[in-house]
């Protein structure tokens, strides 16, 4: 992971089209010109289709087959899916829909289960009749996920016949043939095998793959999925069903948290041909926990249904509050920021032609949505208060409350501007910062204590390396309001350091830094300070992580030497692949000696340049968010107030638990 240097000269730089040119004499022909025919261009580029080969666009795969069957269920055709991970990492896929058609497809000549299996933009998706309501809107789906397999095996049952065709690496073995009769209800079973050769790991997660398919049954109602793990050492199996839907999905949420009223807000109706379901209810939190989606789809980045639904919970409360007299004529009304405080909320529409901003689907387009996601919550929410004014006035004072400490707040942001400006500091003393200019160059240590901050500060490479050493524990960010984040020192040098603003106010644009790299001890100390900062970046600066600029690094716990031989070890297992390597080289050698680090001060900088700071050495994991809810959820459970679910975390997850006082 090399950074470019301030003084490398871009003109010294060989590209790809130099390169080519170079070696042809520029001729550039019809014969440079290669046509991909089927699914080629799948294996030559998959990241294109499932965003990259590792664990990601592994468990994209899996995403891609059970979305097909979901888009059964949102069509009223299924209600069961299962999932089943076999003991050599194979997986299954089976529903009870309609089945995928077997008949002759008219264009191609061929079955239609052949078409949609091979074909790319092939599908009952494209305002054909087949679906009215899909979340897979680009055909590309299971023929993509059959292009990346070492081998697939599809059967379709379909008016009591059973149907198969198998396949490797995308290609059909032979034609798709009805091999006898079945008296089981219609669907499809897809067992696949990623392509090893495609993947970097084959290694499914089952929880990762669990909170996808539990958040799918939260949003379908009616609609049950099995998952089931035949590995040896992972053997279990998990079943999602919710009546209440969306309202149990937001009780889920909540779960961690206070809530102010005990029966959450819904709706679900219909404008034309848009259908807008809607859950909320407010926490005694300070976050803002809103999820929406369209077609079933997580649109990360909202949308039209998101600014709707934000404006007719802004225009709602304000005017039951000035009904109500809560609000007095003098009184200014309250702000969407104020009225967002401790919300927990899932926006839910299904739309005929859902337009998204791009093949990532993060953000939803359709202009209808908005008026029609505001015209129903709006009267539902009027209706809903005027029916509990107890949880009206509640939700009302904690908005009110939510004013008042965003004023303080904006008096200490001022304030520390002003000061900022009389002393002349524009950034923290206690930072050390590079020369570098372009943020996409600069990476900034978050470094825990005074000692390693002076080893990071003399190792590293002042030209493109900030160090911000951090005092003690930083304030957790989950249980405090905006005020009190902005008065707290060391993360107020954070903010400034960062140069971008916090919360509501965070502008990306201006961040000085874009890696930034949290480098702890490897205790328990250190585990509980990146978890303090990582809730900070969640909470105040979430766009850092999903940019892609957040990482953690990895300092090694051994140092294994013998003679001048020198092995730096990150697990248990590289010491002693180290100790056996030093044996093997040198017969009959006495043990070499082993250091256990036990913090980055017992580094010299040498050392923790070499380790730990140096791209060309280093090891850093980048932070990423797949699941914005889910990870919602855990820095609720794990750094909010309630005692029990952080109780029952630890209990379950921790491999010894002794007098358990959380």
């Amino acid at each position: 992971m090399a950074l470019p240097h301030e003084n490398d000269p871009e003109d010294e730089q060989i590209t790809e089209a130099d390169a080519y040119d170079l070696q042809t004499g520029g001729a550039y022909t019809g014969a440079n010109i290669e046509v991909l025919e089927g699914l080629k261009a799948v294996r030559k580029r998959p990241g294109m289709y499932i965003g990259n080969t590792d664990v990601y666009g592994l468990h994209h795969m899996v995403y891609e087959l059970v979305d097909n069957s979901v888009d059964e269920a949102l069509a009223h055709f299924c209600d069961h899916i299962e999932v089943v991970i076999h003991a050599d990492s194979s997986v299954t896929v089976s529903d009870n829909g309609r089945g995928i058609p077997v008949d002759l497809q008219p264009q191609l000549k061929k079955s239609a289960l052949e078409v949609v299996m091979t074909v790319l933009h092939a599908g009952g998706k494209f305002g054909g009749g087949g679906y009215k309501v899909s979340s897979g809107l680009h055909g590309v789906g299971a023929s993509v996920v059959n292009a990346l397999s070492e081998w697939m095996l599809v059967e379709v049952r379909k008016d009591g016949g059973l149907y198969r065709q198998e396949y490797m690496e995308g290609v059909p073995l032979d034609p798709v043939e009805r091999v006898g009769d079945t008296t089981e209800p219609n669907g499809t079973t897809v067992t696949f095998m990623a392509d090893r050769t495609i993947f970097t790991s084959i290694e499914y997660n089952f929880d990762t793959l669990a909170q996808r398919f539990r958040e799918m049954a939260y949003l379908t109602k009616g609609l049950t999925i099995r998952m089931v793990d035949q590995r040896p050492a992972e053997e279990r199996e998990w079943t999602f069903y919710f009546e209440g839907g969306i309202v149990s999905f937001v009780r889920h949420l909540n779960l961690s948290r206070e809530p102010l009223h005990p029966k959450p807000f819904y709706v679900d109706r219909k404008v034309g041909e848009t259908a807008v379901e809607v859950a909320l209810q407010y926490n005694d939190s300070f976050a803002e926990s809103v999820y929406t989606f369209a077609n079933n789809i997580n649109t990360v980045d909202g949308g039209t249904h998101l600014s709707g639904f934000r404006s007719a919970l802004t225009r709602s409360l304000n005017d039951y509050a000035r009904k109500s007299g809560i609000l007095k004529d003098s009184d200014a009304n309250l702000s969407g920021d104020d009225v967002r405080e401790g919300l927990t909320a899932v926006i839910s529409v299904k739309v005929l032609d859902p337009q998204f901003e791009s093949q990532t689907k993060n953000k939803l387009n359709n202009a209808e949505v908005g008026p029609a996601v505001q015209t129903i919550v709006n009267a539902g929410l009027d209706q809903f208060l005027s029916e509990n004014p107890m949880d009206g006035r509640r939700i009302i004072e904690k908005c009110l409350t939510a004013a008042r400490a965003r004023e303080a707040a904006r008096k200490a942001r001022e304030l520390v501007i002003r000061k900022s400006a009389l002393e002349g500091l524009t950034l923290p003393g206690k930072l050390a910062d590079c020369t570098e200019k372009d943020p996409s160059r600069c990476e900034l240590f978050l470094v825990e204590g005074d000692s390693a901050g002076g080893s990071a500060k003399q190792g590293r490479d002042r030209r493109f390396q900030a160090i911000l050493p951090l005092k003690g524990k930083i304030l957790n960010v989950e249980r405090a309001r905006e005020d009190k984040i902005i008065a707290f020192e060391e993360i107020r040098a954070l903010i400034t350091a960062m140069g971008a603003g916090n919360s509501d106010a965070f502008n990306p644009a201006k961040l000085r830094y874009h890696r930034v790299i949290i480098m702890t001890d490897a205790d328990v100390d250190g585990a509980h300070i990146r978890t303090l900062l990582l809730t900070f970046f969640f909470r105040q600066m979430r766009q850092v992580i999903t940019d892609g600029y957040l990482y953690i690094a990895q300092p090694p716990l051994f140092r294994v030497v013998y003679g001048k031989e020198n092995f730096y070890a990150y697990t248990d297992e590289q010491r002693e692949a180290a100790i056996a390597e030093i044996k093997e080289k040198h017969k009959n050698a006495r043990d070499p000696d082993v250091t256990r680090y036990k913090g980055l001060g017992e580094m010299n900088p040498e050392q923790l340049w070499d380790t730990t700071m140096n791209p060309a050495t280093r090891t850093l994991l980048r932070v990423n968010m797949e699941d914005a809810a889910a990870a919602d959820e855990m820095f609720d459970m794990l750094m909010g107030d309630q005692v029990p679910p952080r109780k029952k975390f630890i209990q379950t997850h921790a491999k010894y638990v002794r007098n358990l006082d959380v």
